[in-house]
């Protein structure tokens, strides 16, 4: 669509939309901004809830024999809390959050690269969150812990275990779509002139913090995937009475639950580098060794998870090399706070709240950090691992070390997105009730944990040395907390209130978002960029230089069409994950077996009927999605490389694809090394598996000269091509289910680790060529339809790298099950 002029604020104001307009609006948006506000809402929303439950657990703590929260509930309160807080707060509103916002902005760009698969992302994380509250009427929340250690998740006593595992892999998917978006637009979009070195460092630790999510997020999914599978199907890698290793669980989740704790850092520490040099008025200290330092976390923090199991009978070399490298990764994330510090040293600090935010991280996460290095020395962390020491340490790091930075950002840059100043004197009741109520909650805690308070308990006896007090400080410290929070909401609702007043650059920022108007216009700006990039801070360079900004009519700007269907499409997995969640396809339990369908519960049934009815809600909605070109007018995409952005978004994406195969693969391969995976007399035939693989190969071939044709004008050909590619991964899947019928027969997966792990990898290989098959018929219907030109290449070139994938997977597949 044409843009026209952006109103200005008396006329906004003037058009006051009801709440229906807005609502459609935001479900339909492909608007970064817009997408980057509802990530910030609701995380601050999840924040809310998380917080509440927190002051719940203190005051079930607060004094010995209390009998608030009891026993499960307990858990069930302590599993949401935790939950919450990482998945719905901490890691979205950085990353995803301020990342949407500001990105673009400060690339010098109109939107993301993959401005639908935006929408689609958002929806996805705030329809993950829903499900997650679903299973509060749906026999409770899960008591075991975000860490879903095995076996407790699969106590048949155990509630909301599915839900749980449904709604981190939905959350997962839109969290790997963003990353792999993200990563695509900083190389192939950011402003003519501007190099990779010349990016502010918020966005280079956007950028670092998206490559981490993408190399280890298959680490969680293959852990709650797995869990799910015995839940639902009794297939598990994990069940030691089959000769499964319940530890491999571990290894799984917290390959990328280490690095999710730089997840949660990364981001915040470029906000941080963005408020020190903005309010020093001096640039980045360090600029090169902090974009150094920040890489150097990504690489090391993928080689330290083993700190988290020191205690579970690890050989001691092995405990002894991840002791170390969790030494190393202290390196670099001191360094940063060396960064910030030698950017604030010596400048002329404009005292304001984002200021006092950024002081008090760096004090609170040095304190937390230091704590960090202390567990990781391993004689140490025998004797505290399970205890209260453990939890202040994570807080202090989190809470407030992290948390500080997200506060930080909103008071930096919400004058930026609204238009309006939050109160100073409100701000600084709020960070320090937040400051004195965070030692006031954690430090009795590190106490705590040395005196041997264990951590996960639901309450303790009279007369140990000092834990009733320390307990009780403890919880008057979440109540000031709680104080805290209240201010902030009635901080931001005053605010709110208030006319627009702010300028395009009230703090005297130096990156390009402070040449926007407060709020941006939908268009982003109304002006282009001198070509010349001398350093990271172009606004003061240009300025040096006496170079100015060039004005652009709005009304010729184009941006891409607001779209119902990436809403729609989520709201298909939604219905999706609420039928795998408390239903399934068949009325099957792992200790039951399979009984007739209606005699299960009333919930199990109309979950299960959801479930069926899902299917055709996300396909028609995926295929009128891929039916409605990205913008009504033909458009000259800017690209910095040969490469357009959806083979830049999918080349990103298959990152976190080849993880997900990587993790369970070597769980696989450790389990038939060491003996325990061997595979039956009678197993798959070779043969079949031969003409499989001729197929998927061939198939290959065939969609590359697919893609070539319909590039070249050969509409014929290409459509055709699409057309036998999808006839071959069709004969694959029929070949794959006679096999996986014929073998399911023979033997008892739940009686055998090999056949079990067969069925997990084979299978999760055969749900790819479905989704690969889904892939390349989407480009076959809009190349059916008329969709594709010169200027619309539709979606076929992503379509033909991702089925590329299944069949370079299929044959690693083929050497470790077949042939080995």
């Amino acid at each position: 669509m044409t843009v026209q002029h952006a109103p200005t604020p008396q006329q906004a104001s003037a058009e006051r939309r009801g709440a229906w307009e807005v609502i459609k609006d935001y479900m339909m948006t492909t608007d970064h901004k817009k997408i980057g506000l509802l990530y910030i809402i609701v995380s601050i929303l999840a924040f809310g809830i998380g917080g509440i439950l927190a002051v719940g657990i203190r005051l079930q703590l607060a004094l010995p024999e209390q009998t608030l929260l009891v026993g499960n509930t307990y858990n069930q309160v302590l599993t949401l809390h935790a939950a919450l807080m990482i998945f719905f707060f901490l890691i979205p509103i950085g990353l995803f959050g301020f990342g949407n916002y500001f990105l673009p902005l400060q690339l010098g760009v109109r939107d993301v690269a993959l401005p639908r698969v935006n929408t689609f992302a958002v929806w996805l994380f705030i329809f993950s969150l829903i499900l997650v509250i679903l299973g509060l009427a749906n026999g409770g929340a899960p008591g075991v812990g975000w860490t879903f250690y095995y076996p407790l998740s699969v106590d048949a006593n155990q509630t909301g275990v599915s839900v749980l595992m449904v709604a981190l892999i939905l959350n997962g998917i839109g969290s790997l779509l963003g990353s792999a978006n993200f990563a695509a637009t900083i190389v192939n979009m950011r402003a003519p002139g501007m190099s990779l070195w010349k990016m502010p460092i918020f966005v280079w630790s956007i950028f670092a913090t998206s490559i981490l999510q993408l190399a280890s997020l298959g680490g969680l999914t293959a852990a709650a995937m797995v869990t799910y599978l015995e839940i639902k199907l009794g297939l598990s890698m994990f069940n030691p009475g089959i000769g499964g290793v319940p530890v491999l669980m571990q290894q799984f989740f917290w390959f990328y639950s280490h690095p999710a704790v730089y997840v949660m850092l990364l981001p915040y520490l470029g906000i941080g580098a963005e408020i020190a040099s903005t309010m020093a008025r001096k640039p980045l200290f360090g600029y090169r060794v902090m974009v150094y330092s920040i890489l150097g976390i990504v690489l090391v923090s993928l080689l330290v998870w083993l700190h988290h199991m020191f205690a579970l009978g690890i050989p001691e070399a092995w405990q002894i090399a991840f002791m170390i490298a969790t030494m190393i990764v202290a390196v670099p994330t001191g360094v940063k706070i060396f960064n910030l510090i030698g950017t604030l040293w010596g400048g002329r600090i404009l005292m304001k709240t984002p200021t006092y935010w950024l002081i008090g991280f760096i004090f609170n996460f040095l304190i937390g950090g230091i704590t960090g290095v202390s567990l990781g020395m391993v004689p140490f962390d025998y004797q505290v691992t399970m205890s209260y020491y453990v939890v202040a340490h994570f807080h202090n790091v989190m809470m407030f070390g992290t948390a500080f930075l997200a506060m930080g950002g909103i008071y930096y840059w919400w004058p930026k997105m609204t238009g309006r100043f939050l109160n100073e004197k409100t701000g600084m009741l709020h960070f320090w009730l937040f400051m004195v109520g965070s030692w006031m909650t954690f430090l009795p805690q590190y106490v705590l944990g040395l005196l041997g308070m264990p951590r996960r308990y639901y309450t303790y006896p009279e007369g140990n040395l000092a834990w009733t007090e320390l307990n009780f400080v403890s919880t008057l410290g979440a109540l000031t907390l709680l104080a805290g929070g209240i201010v902030f909401v009635w901080n931001m609702y005053q605010s709110m209130k208030q006319p627009i007043t702010a300028g395009p650059n009230p703090w005297g920022g130096f990156t390009l978002e402070w040449t926007a108007a407060s709020p941006p216009a939908a268009y982003n700006f109304a002006h282009e960029f001198p070509r010349n990039f001398p350093t990271e801070r172009p606004l003061y360079d240009w300025e040096q230089n006496g170079e100015t900004l060039t004005p652009v009519d709005p009304k010729s700007i184009h941006l891409p069409q607001d779209s119902i269907w990436p809403f729609m499409t989520a709201v298909g997995l939604l219905l999706m994950g609420y039928g795998l969640s408390f239903g399934w396809f068949t009325n099957y339990t792992p200790a039951g077996g399979l009984q007739p369908f209606f005699q299960a519960s009333f919930g199990h049934v109309l979950a299960s009927v959801v479930l069926y009815l899902s299917f055709p809600v996300f396909f028609y909605s995926l295929f009128k999605w891929a039916g409605t070109r990205e913008y009504a007018v033909p458009v000259e995409h800017h690209h910095l490389t040969k490469y357009d952005n959806g083979f830049m978004g999918m080349s990103w994406f298959i990152i976190s694809e080849v993880g997900l195969f990587a993790v369970l693969i070597a769980g696989y391969v450790y389990l038939r090394v060491i003996g325990a995976a061997e595979p039956p007399a009678l197993r798959p035939n070779v043969w079949l598996a031969a003409v499989n693989t001729l197929i998927l190969v061939s198939s290959s071939f065939v969609v590359h000269k697919a893609e070539q044709d319909l590039h070249h004008g050969r509409a014929t050909w290409g459509r055709l091509g699409l057309f036998i590619t999808l006839l071959m991964g069709g004969l694959f899947m029929i070949f794959q289910v006679y096999e996986f019928a014929l073998f399911g027969t023979e033997s008892d997966w739940k009686q055998n680790l090999w056949q079990a792990c067969f069925f997990i990898i084979v299978g999760l290989h055969g749900l790819h060529i479905i989704i690969g098959g889904v892939g390349v018929a989407l480009p076959y219907y809009q190349a059916m339809t008329g969709k594709m030109d010169k200027y619309n290449h539709g979606s076929i070139v992503p379509a033909s790298l991702y089925w590329h994938l299944v069949d370079v997977v299929w044959l690693l597949i083929v050497a470790i099950f077949y042939a080995w």
